[in-house]
Formats: structure tokens, sequence, C-alpha cells
């Protein structure tokens, strides 16, 4: 099993979802984080100060799938999130060892 994990801009999240629900994706975490990589964040001017703003607001999705699936899936994500612009984000796949639904107590890939 991989866990597919991807940082990318708000604005992009809708898509990235509807293409994933095409491609068969029953389920996904979402959440809202921040940071910065290249962008290195962005100063703004509030009541004449000015500001440093640090850390970027994304979204961090993850997707938990079976070996195969996982390449198709990053993708999806990285052609539908791309603009071209710094700041698109990033997307890896890490190996996982073991999954366990709780409700059922089923594990391993039946428990995707």
């Amino acid at each position: 099993m991989k866990l597919v994990t991807a940082i990318i801009q708000p604005d992009s999240l809708d898509d990235v979802q509807r293409a994933l629900v095409r491609r068969g994706v029953r389920g996904m975490t979402v959440s809202e984080v921040s940071g910065y990589a290249r962008q290195r964040g962005h100063q703004e001017v509030y009541r004449g100060e000015t500001i440093t703003i640090d850390f970027i607001l994304k979204v961090k999705l993850e997707i938990l799938c079976d070996d195969d699936e996982a390449d198709d899936l990053l993708s999806i994500i990285a052609d539908t999130a791309r603009t071209g612009q710094v700041g698109d984000g990033k997307v890896w796949v890490t190996p996982v060892e073991s999954v366990v639904r709780v409700r059922t107590g089923e594990a391993g890939v039946r428990a995707i």
C-alpha cells in the first residue's frame, strides 16, 4: 500500500477532487496547512504598516491506495493542480506497512 500526499494551492482543491473522483478514488483526507518553500512568504500593507507573512496557506491531501494506483494518482494531482506559477505545490508517495479499518477490523488493502 502507498500514501499519496500532496500540498497544493487551495484554489486547486475542487478541480483535483473532481479528477480523483472520476479516477475512482473513494476517500481522501484534506487538511488546511501553512508553510513555505521557494515562495518564502510575502509582504502586505495593513493600515500603513508593512507586515511580513512568512507562511502561505495551502491544502494537504492524503490518499491511501494500492501500490499500482500510486503513480497514476500522483500524475492526476500534479497535472490538475499545475498552473505554472511558483507555489503550485508538491506531491509524494510513501510506503505504508499496515492499515486497519477501526470500525470493522479489516486490515491491509481491504481497509482502504
